[in-house]
């Protein structure tokens, strides 16, 4: 269970968070979203027990993490939007390494990074870190994150400038993980992942939550469900119809925002000609709601 309330750090006369406060339960992803300077990699550090807030409280599993960052750390599995490693090293002696740090046995050690490897689908063959592509280095990251396999994970940005395949195969990871019973924290710029995988999701703007909570709960926020009815058209130039429609590249389509609205303009499009091919609902996406946020 995460308890924030009220997180303020400020750098100088800077205030990056300022009033931040949100409850996440155990075994649930948290997507935190916002443009650039919105304060998401501050916020990911104070909950890393990386920073210090200049106020409010934080509390990961009954710790008070500004009072105790350290009693946070065997239970948490970070990673950076920069995948930092020891790149002169193996992958296997990289984790090993980070095994030993954590107090692992050997056995387990071995089991551990066996294990990692193969559900990560992570072929190494005894290359250093330095000579694997940039997907493989993420990856090794990840696994550096869960050694220890602790119950709490923070993520800055896990899938940053992965090609889509290796993005994908790190988002149904992460999943998994959420599933197997562990608490997901993660920053996103990519807004459909966020969308897809996330339980919660938070929306910083100058450092505040602007909104926050599940994605049906945000789309009640910031508009309900509109329709979309695809049609066409027997003769284009000579089309005059009673009701508002869109041309784009050929295709046709009329707006309605309810149910009735849906009707009437069936019914008009029609009447004028129109032959109705389908009909789509649309829910606000999280990049249309950041737009209507704005900086």
């Amino acid at each position: 269970m995460i308890a924030a309330r009220s997180l303020v750090k400020h750098y100088g006369d800077f205030p990056a968070l300022d009033g931040v406060t949100f409850d996440l339960d155990d075994a649930q992803i948290l997507g935190v979203i916002g443009h650039n300077g919105a304060g998401k990699t501050t916020l990911l550090k104070i909950m890393a027990g990386l920073v210090a807030p200049t106020a409010g409280s934080l509390v990961i599993d009954g710790i008070d993490v500004a009072r105790r960052p350290f009693d946070l750390k065997q239970n948490l599995g970070y990673l950076p939007e920069e995948s930092r490693l020891y790149e002169t090293m193996t992958t296997d002696a990289y984790l090993t390494f980070f095994g030993e740090i954590y107090g692992l046995p050997k056995a387990a050690i071995r089991t551990r990074r066996d294990d990692l490897l193969a559900s990560l689908a992570l072929e190494p063959d005894g290359k250093k870190i330095g000579e694997l592509s940039k997907g493989m280095k993420r990856k090794v990251a990840l696994a550096r994150s869960l050694m220890h396999d602790p119950g709490l994970l923070i993520y800055d940005e896990p899938t940053s400038g992965l090609d889509p395949m290796t993005s994908r195969s790190v988002l149904d990871y992460i999943k998994a993980l959420r599933d197997r019973g562990k608490t997901v924290v993660f920053s996103a710029h990519n807004l459909f992942q966020v969308e897809e995988a996330c339980d919660l999701v938070l929306i910083l703007r100058r450092g505040r939550v602007v909104a926050g909570g599940t994605m049906p709960e945000l789309r009640e926020t910031f508009g309900s469900i509109t329709y979309r009815v695809f049609f066409r058209i027997p003769d284009p130039a000579a089309f005059t119809a009673s009701a508002d429609y869109t041309a784009s590249e050929g295709r046709y389509f009329a707006e309605a925002c309810s149910i009735e609205e849906l009707n009437r303009t069936t019914a008009t499009l029609a009447a004028d000609g129109a032959t109705v091919e389908r009909i789509e609902s649309h829910y606000p996406t999280l990049e249309e709601m950041l737009l209507k946020i704005g900086r």
